[in-house]
C-alpha cells in the first residue's frame, strides 16, 4: 500500500517536494523538487491501506481524526498542492471507476423529496449562527462574493455580490420578489432596502429562520421570511432570485425547480439564480463532502442547467461565469475561520474544527485549481423584460 500511496503521490506533487513520514516512522519524499518542503505523517497503517483505496474519502476523514497531520507546512499548503496535481490526471487507475458509479447513483443520493431536503438542509445550515459568525462577515452572506477589484475587504465584496444581483433583476418599487433560499436574511433585507419591492424568503433552516425573522422584525421593512419548501409555493413573484440553493435540488428535481420558477413567475418577471457549477460534463459529488458537509447536494454542469431551463418554457436571457470569485471568498473564510479556531473548538470538538479547516482549505484550493466556477444565470418568460443590453446589469 505504501507503494501505491507513493506513486500516487509523486504524481500529484509534481515539481515540488512532499516528505511522507508513515506509521512504522519510514521516511519517503516524492516529487521532482530537492528543497524540503511539507512534510505528511500517517499515524497508522489501517490509514494507509484507505488513503491507497479510496483517497478522495480517506484524506479528509484522516485529517479529521487526527490520523494524518501536516508537520511542515499547512493543510491548505499540502490540500493546494495535490489538488492542483489532481485537477491534471486521475488519483489511481480506479478512481475514475468510482466516480463513475458515484455519477450512476446520484438519483438515489440526490433523492431531495421535501423529507429529505429539509433533514440535508438541517445537517448544515441549522449549526449554530455564532459558529458561522467566526467567519462569515457581518450581514451572514453565506455564498460567492463579487470582488470588483482584488484590494477590498470581504464585506464589501459581499455587499458588491449583492449589489450585482440587485441590478441584474431590474427591480422596481412594488415588485413582489421571492428569495428561494433566504438564508439569514441578508440579501432580502437588502432587496427591499434599495428597491423599495415586497419580499417573500423561504428556507428549510430553522436556525436560519430564526434569525432572519428577527432581523426583518428590527428593520420593520416588507420582507416575510417563512420555514416553506419551493415547492409547495403557488402565489405569483415579478422576480426570483436564489442564491446558493440551487446546488441542493438534486438532479431528479431539476425540472421541477425550472417547472416551478416559471409558474411562479408573473408573465413579465424574471430570475437570477446563482450557483456554484462545474466547467466539465456532469459528475459526482466529492465523497467527503457528501458524507459530512452537504448531504444531497451536487455542483451541476451548465449543460444540465439549461436542459432542464428549456424544457420548462423560461428564456436564458443573461449567463456569467465567475472565475476566481470563490476562491477569494473562500480564502476569507478560511482565515477569519482559522483565527479564531479555538472558539469553533470551544463550541463543538477538535474533530469538528478539523473538518471544517478540511472543507474551506479543500474548497479554496478546489475553486482555484479544479473544474469549479460560479454561474449567474438571468431567466424571463418574454424577450422585451429586461432591456437590450447589459449596461443596467452594472448601474
Amino acid at each position: 500500500m505504501r507503494a501505491l500511496i507513493e506513486s500516487m503521490l509523486s504524481r500529484l506533487v509534481g515539481k515540488s517536494r512532499l516528505d511522507i513520514v508513515f506509521a512504522d516512522g519510514s521516511q519517503r519524499s516524492v516529487g521532482a523538487g530537492s528543497h524540503p518542503g511539507l512534510t505528511m505523517r500517517i499515524l497508522d497503517r489501517p490509514t494507509e491501506v484507505k488513503l491507497a483505496l479510496n483517497p478522495e474519502l480517506a484524506l479528509g476523514e484522516a485529517v479529521m481524526d487526527g490520523r494524518v497531520v501536516v508537520e511542515r507546512g499547512s493543510l491548505y499548503d499540502l490540500l493546494d498542492m495535490l489538488i492542483a496535481g489532481a485537477s491534471r490526471q486521475e488519483l489511481t487507475a480506479w478512481t475514475r471507476p468510482l466516480t463513475r458509479f458515484r455519477t450512476a447513483i446520484r438519483r438515489v443520493t440526490q433523492n431531495n423529496n421535501p423529507a429529505w431536503a429539509r433533514r440535508n438542509v438541517a445537517h448544515h445550515y441549522d449549526l449554530r449562527t455564532e459558529f458561522f459568525r467566526l467567519f462569515l462577515d457581518e450581514d451572514l452572506q453565506y455564498s460567492c462574493a463579487y470582488f470588483p477589484s482584488p484590494d477590498i475587504s470581504l464585506a464589501e465584496a459581499q455587499a458588491a455580490k449583492k449589489h450585482h444581483i440587485i441590478a441584474k433583476l431590474a427591480i422596481e418599487p412594488g415588485h413582489r420578489v421571492l428569495d428561494i433560499g433566504s438564508g439569514w436574511g441578508g440579501l432580502g433585507l437588502s432587496i427591499a432596502r434599495e428597491t423599495g419591492a415586497s419580499v417573500k424568503g423561504i428556507t428549510l433552516s430553522r436556525e436560519q429562520l430564526a434569525v432572519a425573522q428577527e432581523r426583518a422584525a428590527a428593520e420593520e421593512l416588507p420582507v416575510d421570511f417563512q420555514f416553506q419548501d419551493y415547492r409547495t409555493l403557488a402565489e405569483p413573484f415579478d422576480r426570483i432570485v436564489s442564491v446558493g440553493m440551487f446546488e441542493h435540488v438534486g438532479v431528479g428535481y431539476y425540472r421541477t425547480y425550472f417547472r416551478k420558477v416559471a409558474e411562479l413567475l408573473t408573465a413579465n418577471g424574471a430570475a437570477l439564480i446563482h450557483t456554484i457549477g462545474r466547467t466539465t460534463p456532469p459528475g459526482a459529488t466529492n465523497p467527503f463532502i457528501a458524507k459530512y458537509i452537504f448531504p444531497g447536494g451536487y455542483i451541476p454542469a451548465l449543460s444540465e442547467i439549461t436542459a432542464a431551463v428549456e424544457r420548462e418554457g423560461l428564456i436564458i436571457t443573461d449567463v456569467e461565469v465567475l472565475r476566481l470569485h470563490y476562491a477569494e471568498t473562500l480564502k476569507a473564510w478560511r482565515e477569519r475561520f482559522l483565527a479564531r479556531r479555538k472558539e469553533a473548538v470551544a463550541m463543538y470538538d477538535e474533530r469538528f474544527a478539523r473538518m471544517w479547516e478540511f472543507y474551506l482549505a479543500a474548497s479554496e484550493a478546489s475553486f482555484r485549481h479544479d473544474d469549479l466556477v460560479v454561474f449567474q444565470l438571468q431567466l424571463a418568460k418574454r424577450l422585451d423584460t429586461l432591456p437590450m443590453t447589459r449596461g443596467y446589469m452594472e448601474a
